[in-house]
């Protein structure tokens, strides 16, 4: 096997889990068949399966790839922004980055646990890392703040709010919802204040 021949089968296998990503996404992992990753891919059955032999290696692909996304994007908010309640804007306000997406089919981190879990996949607990990570970050963001003690509560706080911000924008398709709901968050946040040595 050539140089070329291992770079265009790497390319090939990228493209599949990226086009899995966002079918996975869109139409829900249990509706999203191999016919319509080859399609999307446009490539033939065989060269599919020559690539994965299942639909769960797929999903394992996948979750590698939201979780590869999402450390790659904590390191780029750590580097951009100066203060740890920067950082956690950054978080916040992936809800108005991602809204037209969100608005349309919720929080793809979400979305994929909770049908995970309905269908007792194998795959649920590893589907949730991608929360874990948010989670570690956030609570590492809060101990910087000086809320040691409550750092993990704060950080489940802000990551249960977000989700279900994102549940009831994609139930209700308003568009200044997400607007009036970071604004909020970022309110508290910002008023959010170091507590007193006791």
């Amino acid at each position: 096997m050539t140089r070329t021949d291992v770079l265009v089968m790497v390319t090939t296998r990228e493209r599949i889990v990226e086009a899995a990503d966002d079918l996975f996404y869109r139409q829900g992992f249990e509706h999203t068949s191999f016919a319509s990753i080859a399609q999307a891919v446009e490539i033939s059955r065989g060269n599919f399966y020559h690539h994965f032999k299942s639909k769960d290696q797929i999903l394992d692909a996948v979750i590698d790839r939201r979780l590869d996304n999402t450390r790659a994007m904590l390191e780029a908010w750590e580097q951009q922004a100066a203060s740890p309640r920067e950082r956690i804007r950054c978080f916040v306000r992936i809800l108005i980055t991602n809204r037209a997406k969100i608005e349309l089919h919720g929080c793809p981190v979400g979305t994929l646990t909770t049908e995970l879990a309905k269908l007792e996949h194998t795959a649920q607990d590893k589907a949730a890392r991608v929360f874990t990570l948010f989670r570690r970050w956030l609570t590492h963001q809060f101990e910087a703040l000086g809320h040691e003690a409550f750092a993990d509560a704060l950080a489940m706080h802000v990551l249960g709010r977000s989700q279900g911000v994102a549940v009831l924008a994609s139930a209700y398709r308003d568009p200044t919802f997400i607007d009036r709901e970071v604004d909020d968050i970022e309110r508290w946040l910002k008023n959010l204040r170091k507590p007193r040595p006791s």
